[in-house]
C-alpha cells in the first residue's frame, strides 16, 4: 500500500483519515469495514492509476466513536487531523478551501460497508460562500457556472445540515418550489435556462428561507461548513430512512459509515462538461452491454435524483467518441479486475473524464442469475462463486407472476395503455393509486395492493417503496433513486414516465393527451419489463419458470431464463449437503413440490385432512362423544378418509420419505361457535343443543397452546393416534403392494418427557404390527418426534432413546422458548427491531443466540445417545437462507419448507456448504 506523504497521526496515534489520489492511496478494496464501499473502491481505482479526484476518507471507526461519545470526536480530530488532511489536499489541487481568488471546492459523501443508495447524505460544492463565488467566476471565466453551483451547494446544505425540508409527503421540497416559481416567472422549463441573473436571486432566496424557517444565518466559513457536513453525514446514519432500508436489508446499525471528502470536479461548465452514472451490464435484466445514463451540464444529483430525465449512454458515443471509449475501457477494466458487475459515476469536465465511484452493482434477481450464469460461461468466475453471487431470496424474482397475455392485450385494445416509461424494475403490479409513502404503507396495513406513484422518489419514501407492489415516477431515469430502490427491493418499476402530470396537492394524476383524472384509490397496472402504464386492474399468470416446473410448458422451457434457472438448480444439487422437503397435506401440494425438487415430505399436517365435506362432522361426534366406545364409533367414520388422504399422499410422493405428524391442536379448534353451526351439528350427531352447548364449554381452555394437545391428547383418548396410525399403515401396505418403497415417518408432536414419547411409541407399534400381520405385508417406519418445546431440547438424549428421528418445530420452540405469541407478537415485535432488540423477526428466521441454542444442546445430545439419529427441520423458519445456513452448520439431515421456496432452499443450502 502507497505510503501518505501527510503524517496524518503520530505513530503511537489511531489513523482515522486516509487519503487517496491518481495514481497511490494509503487503502484498497479490501479495507470497506474500514473505509466503507465508498472509499475503499476510490482507493482501489486510484491504485489502478484510473482518473480519480483526490480526497481523503473518514473512517467508519469515527462514527462508531461518535455515537458511543455523546456525538463528539475523538480528540483531536476537528482540531489537528482534518486541517492536516486538508492541507494535503489543497497541496496536490494547488487551491485552497475559501481562497477568494482561486477557491477549492469539495465534495462530502457518506459512504457505508454496504451500498446504501440515497439513505444518506451528500453536499457538492462545499466552499463557497460570497467571496469565493466570484473568484470561481473569476477563474472559470463562466459566471453562470460559478452561481449555479452556488445555488446547488446552499440548497444541498440547506436541506442535509441546516434542515429545510418538506412540510409533508404532499408538499414539494421547499427549495424545489422557490426554483419552479423562478422557472415559471422566466417561462422557462430548464434549469439550464436560468442565466446568471437568476442564479443570483435563487441564491438569495435560499438564504432568506433558511433563515425564516430555521432562525440561522448561512454559514459563509468554508471550514464550518466541513465541519457542519461531515457532522450531517455521520449523523445521516441514524436517519429514518437510514435505519428502515438497514432493516430491509438486515444491515448492522453498528457498522456505521465513512465520511468522503474529495476535491469537486465540474460537469456543469457548459456543453463540454457533463456527469453520469452508468453499470457494466444491465442491471434489469442482466445483458452484456454497457447500460446507464448522463447529462450534459449536469452535476451528479441531477442524474440520480431524477429532476431531469437522462440521455441513455449509447447516445454518448455519438456525441462524444473519444469520451465514450475511454469509459468503455474502464467499464472492461473494472469488471475484469472486480469479477462482477460494477457501478460507476463520472464526471466529463470540460472534454476530461473523471471517476467518482465504482461500487459493485444493484441487480434485479433476474439480472443476478443471469450475470452470474454468463460470467461462469465466460469464465470470469466458477460454478462455485456463481452460487455464492446469488442471494436465494433473489430467485424469488424468477417466479413472481406476469400478466396475463389475453388481458392485457384486450387492455391495450380499449384504449387503456396510458403512457410509456422507463422499465426499470420487471414484473407486473397491479393495485390502487397512492401519492404518498405514508398513505402507501397505511393502505398496504389494511391487506390493498397499491402502486406509490411520485414525480420522483426521495429517500425518505422507503417505507412507501417497501409496501407497494410497483413504483411509478414521472421524472427520472434508470439510475435514478426510484429504480436502483425498487431492483434492490425486487420490486416492479417505472421510472421517468414524461406523460405523466402529479398534482400532490389535489391528489390527482393526468396523463398527457388523455382526459381522464385519475384520483388515489384508483387502479393502475404496471408492466415493468415493458414500462407501460395501463389503466384499472389486470389478471397476472405464472413466470415462465412456474410454467415449466407445474405444466411442463415445452414453449416455456425454451426460455433462456428456464435454462439458467435450471441450471442453477443442478449446480445447488451438487454442491450442497442438506436435504431439501417440503411441508405438504394433500396430493396436488406434494406434486407441485415434486415439480420444484421436493425430496420427501418433513411434515404433514394430519389436522388440515379432517376439515371439508362429512368428515368434520364425524370428527365434532369424536370431539363430543362422552364415552371411549363412542369416540371409537366416530373414529370408524374418521379411517377410510385417513387411509385414503395417506394413500393419495404416499402415492404422489413414490419412494420418497413422508413425515406425518398424529393430531397436534387442541380439540375446540374443530368446534364450531357460530350459534346456526352448533345447532346444526346437534341435529346431525343427534345430541340436545344444551348438551352440546356444555361439551363445547368444557373443553374451553385458559390457555390452549399450552393445554391439551399434541401428545397429550393421545395419552388421554389412544384410540385418536390408534385410528390414525392404522390409516397411516394400511395406505402403505397398500403402496407397498403396488411397487413402492415407501417409509412412513411416523411423529409425535408436543412431548415434553421420555414417557410421554414411550407411551405414544407403544401405541404406534402395537397397531403397525397388527397392521402389517392383517395385510401380510412388511414396512419400514420411523417413529420420532417434533421438539418444539424447551423441556424436550434439553432433555434430547433421553428422548433419543425411543426415536428415531427430531423434527424441530421451531414455529412453538420459538413461541415457547421466547414467552411469546407468534399471533400477538406484532403488536410489538416492529418496536423490537426498531430498537435492535431483535435485528429479524424471530419467526420467520431462526433466534439463534436462543432458540438456536436449544437446537444445538437438542441435535448433540439426541445423536450422542443414538448417532444414526435423523435430524430436520419443519418450521416456517425452514424456508428461510439464514435459518437454513444455521441448520447446516448443525449437521441436521434435512430442512422441510413450503414447495414454492424449495428453489430458495436449495440455493441456500449449497451456499452453507460452500461457506
Amino acid at each position: 500500500m502507497p505510503t501518505s506523504s501527510l503524517d496524518l497521526q503520530a505513530t503511537s496515534e489511531k489513523q482515522y483519515i486516509y487519503t487517496f489520489t491518481e495514481g497511490g492511496a494509503e487503502g484498497d478494496a479490501t479495507m470497506k469495514n474500514l473505509l466503507g464501499g465508498k472509499g475503499a473502491n476510490l482507493a482501489e481505482m486510484a491504485n489502478l492509476g484510473l482518473p480519480v479526484p483526490p480526497g481523503f476518507t473518514i473512517s467508519t471507526e469515527v462514527c462508531t466513536y461518535y455515537y458511543e461519545h455523546g456525538k463528539t470526536y475523538p480528540s483531536g480530530l476537528l482540531e489537528k487531523t482534518l486541517p492536516e488532511a486538508l492541507a494535503s489536499l489543497e497541496s496536490t489541487m494547488g487551491k485552497k478551501l475559501g481562497d477568494p481568488d482561486d477557491p477549492l471546492l469539495v465534495s462530502v459523501r457518506s459512504g457505508a460497508r454496504a451500498s446504501m443508495p440515497g439513505m444518506m447524505d451528500t453536499i457538492l460544492n462545499l466552499g463557497l460562500n460570497d467571496r469565493t463565488v466570484e473568484g470561481l467566476a473569476e477563474r472559470s471565466g463562466n459566471p453562470r457556472f460559478a452561481w449555479d453551483c452556488y445555488r446547488r451547494f446552499v440548497q444541498m446544505y440547506g436541506d442535509v445540515v441546516m434542515e429545510l425540508k418538506p412540510v409533508d409527503a404532499r408538499h414539494e421540497d421547499p427549495f424545489e418550489e422557490i426554483l419552479d416559481r423562478k422557472k415559471a416567472a422566466r417561462g422557462i422549463e430548464l434549469d439550464t435556462e436560468l442565466d446568471t441573473n437568476d442564479l443570483k436571486e435563487l441564491v438569495g432566496e435560499y438564504k432568506q428561507a433558511i433563515l425564516d424557517a430555521t432562525g440561522m444565518e448561512f454559514p459563509e466559513d468554508p471550514l464550518e461548513q466541513l465541519k457542519g457536513a461531515i457532522g450531517a453525514v455521520f449523523g445521516s446514519w441514524n436517519n429514518e430512512r437510514a435505519i428502515i432500508y438497514r432493516k430491509l436489508n438486515h444491515i448492522p446499525g453498528y457498522w456505521g459509515t465513512a465520511c468522503n471528502v474529495q476535491a469537486m470536479v465540474f460537469g456543469n461548465m457548459g456543453e463540454s462538461s457533463g456527469t453520469g452514472v452508468a453499470f457494466t451490464r444491465d442491471a434489469a435484466s442482466g445483458e452484456n452491454i454497457f447500460y446507464g445514463e448522463y447529462l450534459m451540464n449536469a452535476q451528479g444529483e441531477d442524474v440520480v435524483a431524477g429532476t431531469r430525465t437522462p440521455l441513455p449512454i449509447t447516445d454518448l458515443k455519438a456525441q462524444n467518441p473519444a469520451i465514450y471509449a475511454q469509459l468503455d475501457d474502464i467499464r472492461m477494466r473494472l469488471e475484469q479486475h472486480y469479477r462482477d458487475m460494477m457501478d460507476i459515476e463520472f464526471t466529463i469536465e470540460n472534454g476530461r473524464l473523471f471517476m467518482l465511484q465504482c461500487r459493485v452493482g444493484k441487480r434485479t434477481g433476474l439480472a443476478a442469475v443471469r450475470i452470474a450464469y454468463e460470467m461462469q460461461q465466460e469464465g470470469l468466475i466458477d460454478e462455485k462463486e456463481a452460487i455464492l453471487r446469488i442471494d436465494p431470496e433473489q430467485l424469488v424474482q424468477l417466479l413472481k407472476p406476469v400478466f396475463d397475455r389475453q388481458q392485457k392485450e384486450a387492455a391495450i385494445s380499449e384504449g387503456r395503455l396510458l403512457a410509456k416509461g422507463l422499465n426499470a424494475g420487471p414484473g407486473a403490479a397491479t393495485g390502487k393509486i397512492c401519492f404518498s409513502a405514508q398513505d402507501a404503507r397505511e393502505l398496504s396495513d389494511q391487506g390493498e395492493q397499491v402502486i406509490l406513484v411520485r414525480i420522483e422518489t426521495s429517500p425518505e419514501d422507503i417505507k412507501g417503496m417497501a409496501a407497494a407492489e410497483g413504483i411509478l415516477t414521472q421524472r427520472g431515469g434508470m439510475t435514478s433513486h426510484a429504480a436502483l430502490v425498487a431492483r434492490q427491493m425486487g420490486k416492479v418499476c417505472i421510472a421517468g414516465c414524461g406523460d405523466l402530470k402529479i398534482d400532490y396537492r389535489k391528489g390527482e394524476l393526468h396523463i398527457n393527451g388523455a382526459e381522464q383524472v385519475f384520483k388515489e384509490g384508483d387502479y393502475l397496472s404496471l408492466d415493468g419489463t415493458t414500462g407501460e402504464v395501463i389503466a384499472g386492474k389486470i389478471e397476472t399468470r405464472s413466470s415462465e419458470v412456474i410454467d415449466v416446473l407445474e405444466t411442463g410448458n415445452s414453449e416455456a422451457a425454451m426460455s433462456e431464463t428456464w435454462k439458467i434457472f435450471n441450471q442453477f438448480m443442478r449446480w445447488a444439487d451438487t454442491y450442497r449437503k442438506l436435504r431439501i422437503r417440503t411441508n405438504a397435506d394433500q396430493p396436488d401440494q406434494a406434486k407441485t413440490a415434486i415439480a420444484f425438487g421436493a425430496e420427501g415430505i418433513g411434515l404433514c399436517r394430519t389436522e388440515h385432512m379432517f376439515f371439508g365435506g362429512d368428515r368434520i362432522d364425524s370428527v365434532r361426534e369424536m370431539i363430543l362423544a362422552d364415552t371411549r366406545e363412542e369416540r371409537k364409533t366416530a373414529l370408524e367414520k374418521l379411517l377410510p378418509y385417513q387411509r385414503e388422504d395417506f394413500y393419495g399422499l404416499f402415492k404422489a410422493m413414490g419412494d420418497r420419505p413422508v413425515t406425518i405428524r398424529l393430531l397436534d391442536p387442541p380439540l375446540h379448534e374443530f368446534l364450531p361457535h357460530e350459534e346456526t353451526e352448533i345447532e346444526d351439528l346437534s341435529r346431525k350427531i343427534n345430541l340436545p343443543l344444551q348438551e352440546v352447548l356444555q361439551r363445547i364449554d368444557n373443553l374451553r381452555e385458559s390457555n390452549p397452546m399450552l393445554g391439551l394437545r399434541g401428545c397429550r391428547l393421545g395419552i388421554l383418548y389412544p384410540e385418536i393416534p390408534a385410528m390414525q396410525v392404522r390409516a397411516i399403515m394400511e395406505a402403505a401396505c397398500r403402496i407397498r403392494k403396488e411397487g413402492h418403497n415407501i417409509v412412513p415417518e411416523i411423529m409425535v408432536p408436543l412431548v415434553s418427557t421420555v414417557g410421554e414419547l414411550e407411551i405414544t411409541g407403544e401405541i404406534i407399534h402395537k397397531i403397525a404390527r397388527r397392521v402389517m400381520a392383517e395385510q401380510e405385508t412388511g414396512i419400514n417406519y420411523l417413529v420420532g418426534t417434533m421438539i418444539e418445546v424447551p423441556r424436550a431440547a434439553l432433555t434430547s438424549g433421553d428422548i433419543a432413546k425411543h426415536a428415531e428421528f427430531f423434527s424441530y418445530g421451531t414455529n412453538d420452540l420459538t413461541q415457547m422458548g421466547l414467552g411469546m405469541s407468534r399471533d400477538d407478537a406484532g403488536q410489538f415485535l416492529p418496536t423490537y427491531q426498531n430498537l435492535d432488540i431483535f435485528h429479524t423477526d424471530p419467526f420467520c428466521s431462526l433466534d439463534q443466540d436462543g432458540v438456536g441454542r436449544l437446537m444445538k444442546i437438542s441435535a448433540m445430545e439426541g445423536r450422542k445417545t443414538n448417532p444414526d439419529l435423523k435430524l430436520g427441520i419443519c418450521g416456517e423458519q425452514g424456508g428461510d437462507p439464514a435459518t437454513i445456513s444455521f441448520c447446516h452448520s448443525l449437521g441436521l439431515n434435512y430442512v422441510s419448507c413450503s414447495p414454492y421456496r424449495i428453489p430458495i432452499a436449495k440455493m441456500a443450502a449449497a451456499r452453507a456448504a460452500l461457506g
